[in-house]
């Protein structure tokens, strides 16, 4: 596991797309699967413009939904989905047929989770993991505790979720409690992995993630057993004054 603290968001930014973009060149038809929320927004907007200016080639990706609030449809404003195609798949002028939904409402969703693993098993697995950081350690909606072998699953949201997205959508009566997310397993074996982090209220867990134990109580801790994994993470979210960790 590496850290790497930038000075700012805008420069942890451009340093994740160019991490990003390193991969795409060397594998322009890369499965990659790619987070919502704030944080991963301005590494989005930095390989759009790349991409603007033919810097990057990008319709070739294979890329997998993260994580799907249960019941809500890609027509919902509160749709993960509707948000990973304004953010990422328009911007990258990626087309449907090579993006990997995660339903949340299909008539079977223990069938649609076990096809989401059968399809990622079938491409190789994720050349490109693209996470956030969850205020308790989640990564996608993978709630502590959560075992490393955990498959692709229905969960209920913690309070701490359920209080972190409200702010999207402006009320936490407005955020679903249960959603759909791509399990620990195949998280964890992704051959490269980028954890975004920013702000200073990510601090006391972004520090729990790196010098802490590897626990099923915090989820993303568990990417320090695997290889590939770098952490962006800037000042404000690791500390000015605190000695960088990993390795």
């Amino acid at each position: 596991m590496d850290l790497i603290v930038t000075a700012d968001y805008a420069a942890l930014s451009r340093t994740a797309a160019d991490r990003i973009a390193e991969t795409i060149a060397a594998n322009p038809t890369a499965a990659i699967v790619a987070a919502t929320g704030d944080t991963p927004m301005g590494a989005y907007r930095e390989l759009a413009a790349r991409r603007r200016r033919d810097a990057i080639r990008t319709d070739r990706l294979r890329v997998f939904q993260l994580d799907e609030y249960l019941g809500i449809g890609p027509e919902d404003r509160r749709s993960l989905y509707g948000w990973m195609e304004r953010a990422f798949l328009a911007p990258l002028g990626i087309p449907a047929a090579r993006v990997v939904r995660l339903n949340g409402t299909a008539s079977d969703l223990a069938a649609t989770c076990r096809a989401y693993d059968e399809t990622v098993c079938a491409a190789g697995g994720f050349d490109l993991a693209i996470l956030g950081l969850g205020p308790n350690g989640h990564l996608g909606f993978n709630e502590p505790p959560t075992a490393p072998d955990a498959p692709t699953r229905v969960v209920d949201l913690t309070p701490e979720s359920v209080a972190s997205n409200a702010r999207y959508w402006g009320d936490p009566e407005e955020v679903p409690r249960r959603a759909l997310t791509a399990g620990m397993e195949v998280l964890l074996a992704a051959r490269q992995t980028l954890l975004l982090v920013s702000g200073a209220s990510k601090r006391a867990i972004l520090h729990r993630v790196v010098d802490g134990p590897a626990v099923s109580d915090v989820p993303a801790s568990l990417l320090q057993r695997s290889a590939g994994v770098t952490i962006l993470a800037d000042e404000a979210a690791w500390g000015v004054n605190s000695a960088v960790g990993g390795g």
